[in-house]
C-alpha cells in the first residue's frame, strides 16, 4: 500500500520504521524539509519528500504534527491522493504545553474534529494515545495474551475499517470508539489515554471516560 505520512516526530518516525518493514511503500514528510529525512530514510527505506507531496498517490495519509500546526499545511493536500484517501490523525490538543488556546476546542469541539475541518476531509482517530516506542516494542500476533488494543474513531466506517485492518497488521488489536464526535473519549487525560491493555479494559476506559475537559488540558 502507498502511505503518506507528515509529521517524523516520534509517532509519526516509528510508523515509518513499521509500515515500512511490513512491505509498504511509505513516503515521509516533515515541516524542516525532505533533506532532514535522510537518515529515517536510509534507515527505512521510506521516500523523504515535502508535506504538499507526501499524499500524491496514497491510499492512506497519516497526520501526525501538533495541532498548532496543522493550519499551516498546505491547501489541497489530498488533491493527488488516491480517489477513497484514508487520513489517520494522531493529534492531540496541549494548550498549556504546547499549542495555545484553540477557541473552538475550548468551546467543546472534539480536536479530531477541529483538524478535520481544517484539513477539509474526514479523518480517522488513531494512535493519539499510544506511546511511540510500544510502536517498535509492543507488536504481538493476533490471541496473543500481551496484545494491547488500540481504540480507533471515525464517521466513514469503509475508512474506519481501513485502518483497523492496517493496526491489525501492526501487530495492535482495536476497539470502536464511535464517531469523530464521540473521540473526545480518547482525548489527553481519559482513562484509555496511554493505557496499555486488551480490548476489554480499553473498551471499558472508553465507557468511562467523561465528557468535562479536565483543567489540566485547558487554556
Amino acid at each position: 500500500m502507498k502511505i503518506g505520512i507528515i509529521g517524523a516526530g516520534n509517532i509519526g518516525g516509528n510508523l515509518t520504521r513499521r509500515l515500512t518493514a511490513l512491505g509498504h511503500d511509505v513516503s515521509v514528510a516533515n515541516s524542516r524539509g525532505p533533506h532532514t529525512l535522510t537518515a529515517l530514510a536510509e534507515e527505512t527505506g521510506a521516500t523523504p519528500v515535502t508535506a504538499a507531496e507526501a499524499a500524491r498517490g496514497a491510499a492512506v495519509v497519516v497526520v501526525t504534527v501538533p495541532l498548532k500546526a496543522v493550519p499551516a499545511l498546505p491547501s489541497g493536500l489530498f488533491d493527488e491522493a488516491a480517489e477513497d484517501v484514508v487520513v489517520i490523525d494522531t493529534g492531540n490538543y496541549y494548550p498549556k504545553e504546547r499549542d495555545g488556546r484553540i477557541a473552538a476546542i475550548e468551546d467543546g469541539l472534539t480536536e479530531s474534529r477541529w483538524t478535520e475541518q481544517h484539513l477539509g476531509h474526514p479523518v480517522i482517530k488513531a494512535f493519539n494515545g499510544t506511546y511511540a516506542q510500544d510502536i517498535l516494542d509492543k507488536p504481538r500476533p493476533q490471541g496473543h495474551p500481551e496484545r494491547i488494543a488500540v481504540p480507533v474513531a471515525g464517521d466513514d466506517e469503509t475508512a474506519k475499517k481501513a485502518v483497523r485492518d492496517l493496526i491489525d497488521e501492526l501487530g495492535f488489536d482495536t476497539v470502536d470508539a464511535g464517531g469523530i464526535d464521540d473521540s473526545w473519549r480518547q482525548q489527553p487525560d481519559t482513562p484509555v489515554y496511554g493505557l496499555r491493555a486488551g480490548t476489554e479494559a480499553v473498551g471499558k476506559a472508553i465507557d468511562e471516560a467523561s465528557r468535562e475537559r479536565p483543567e489540566a488540558f485547558r487554556a
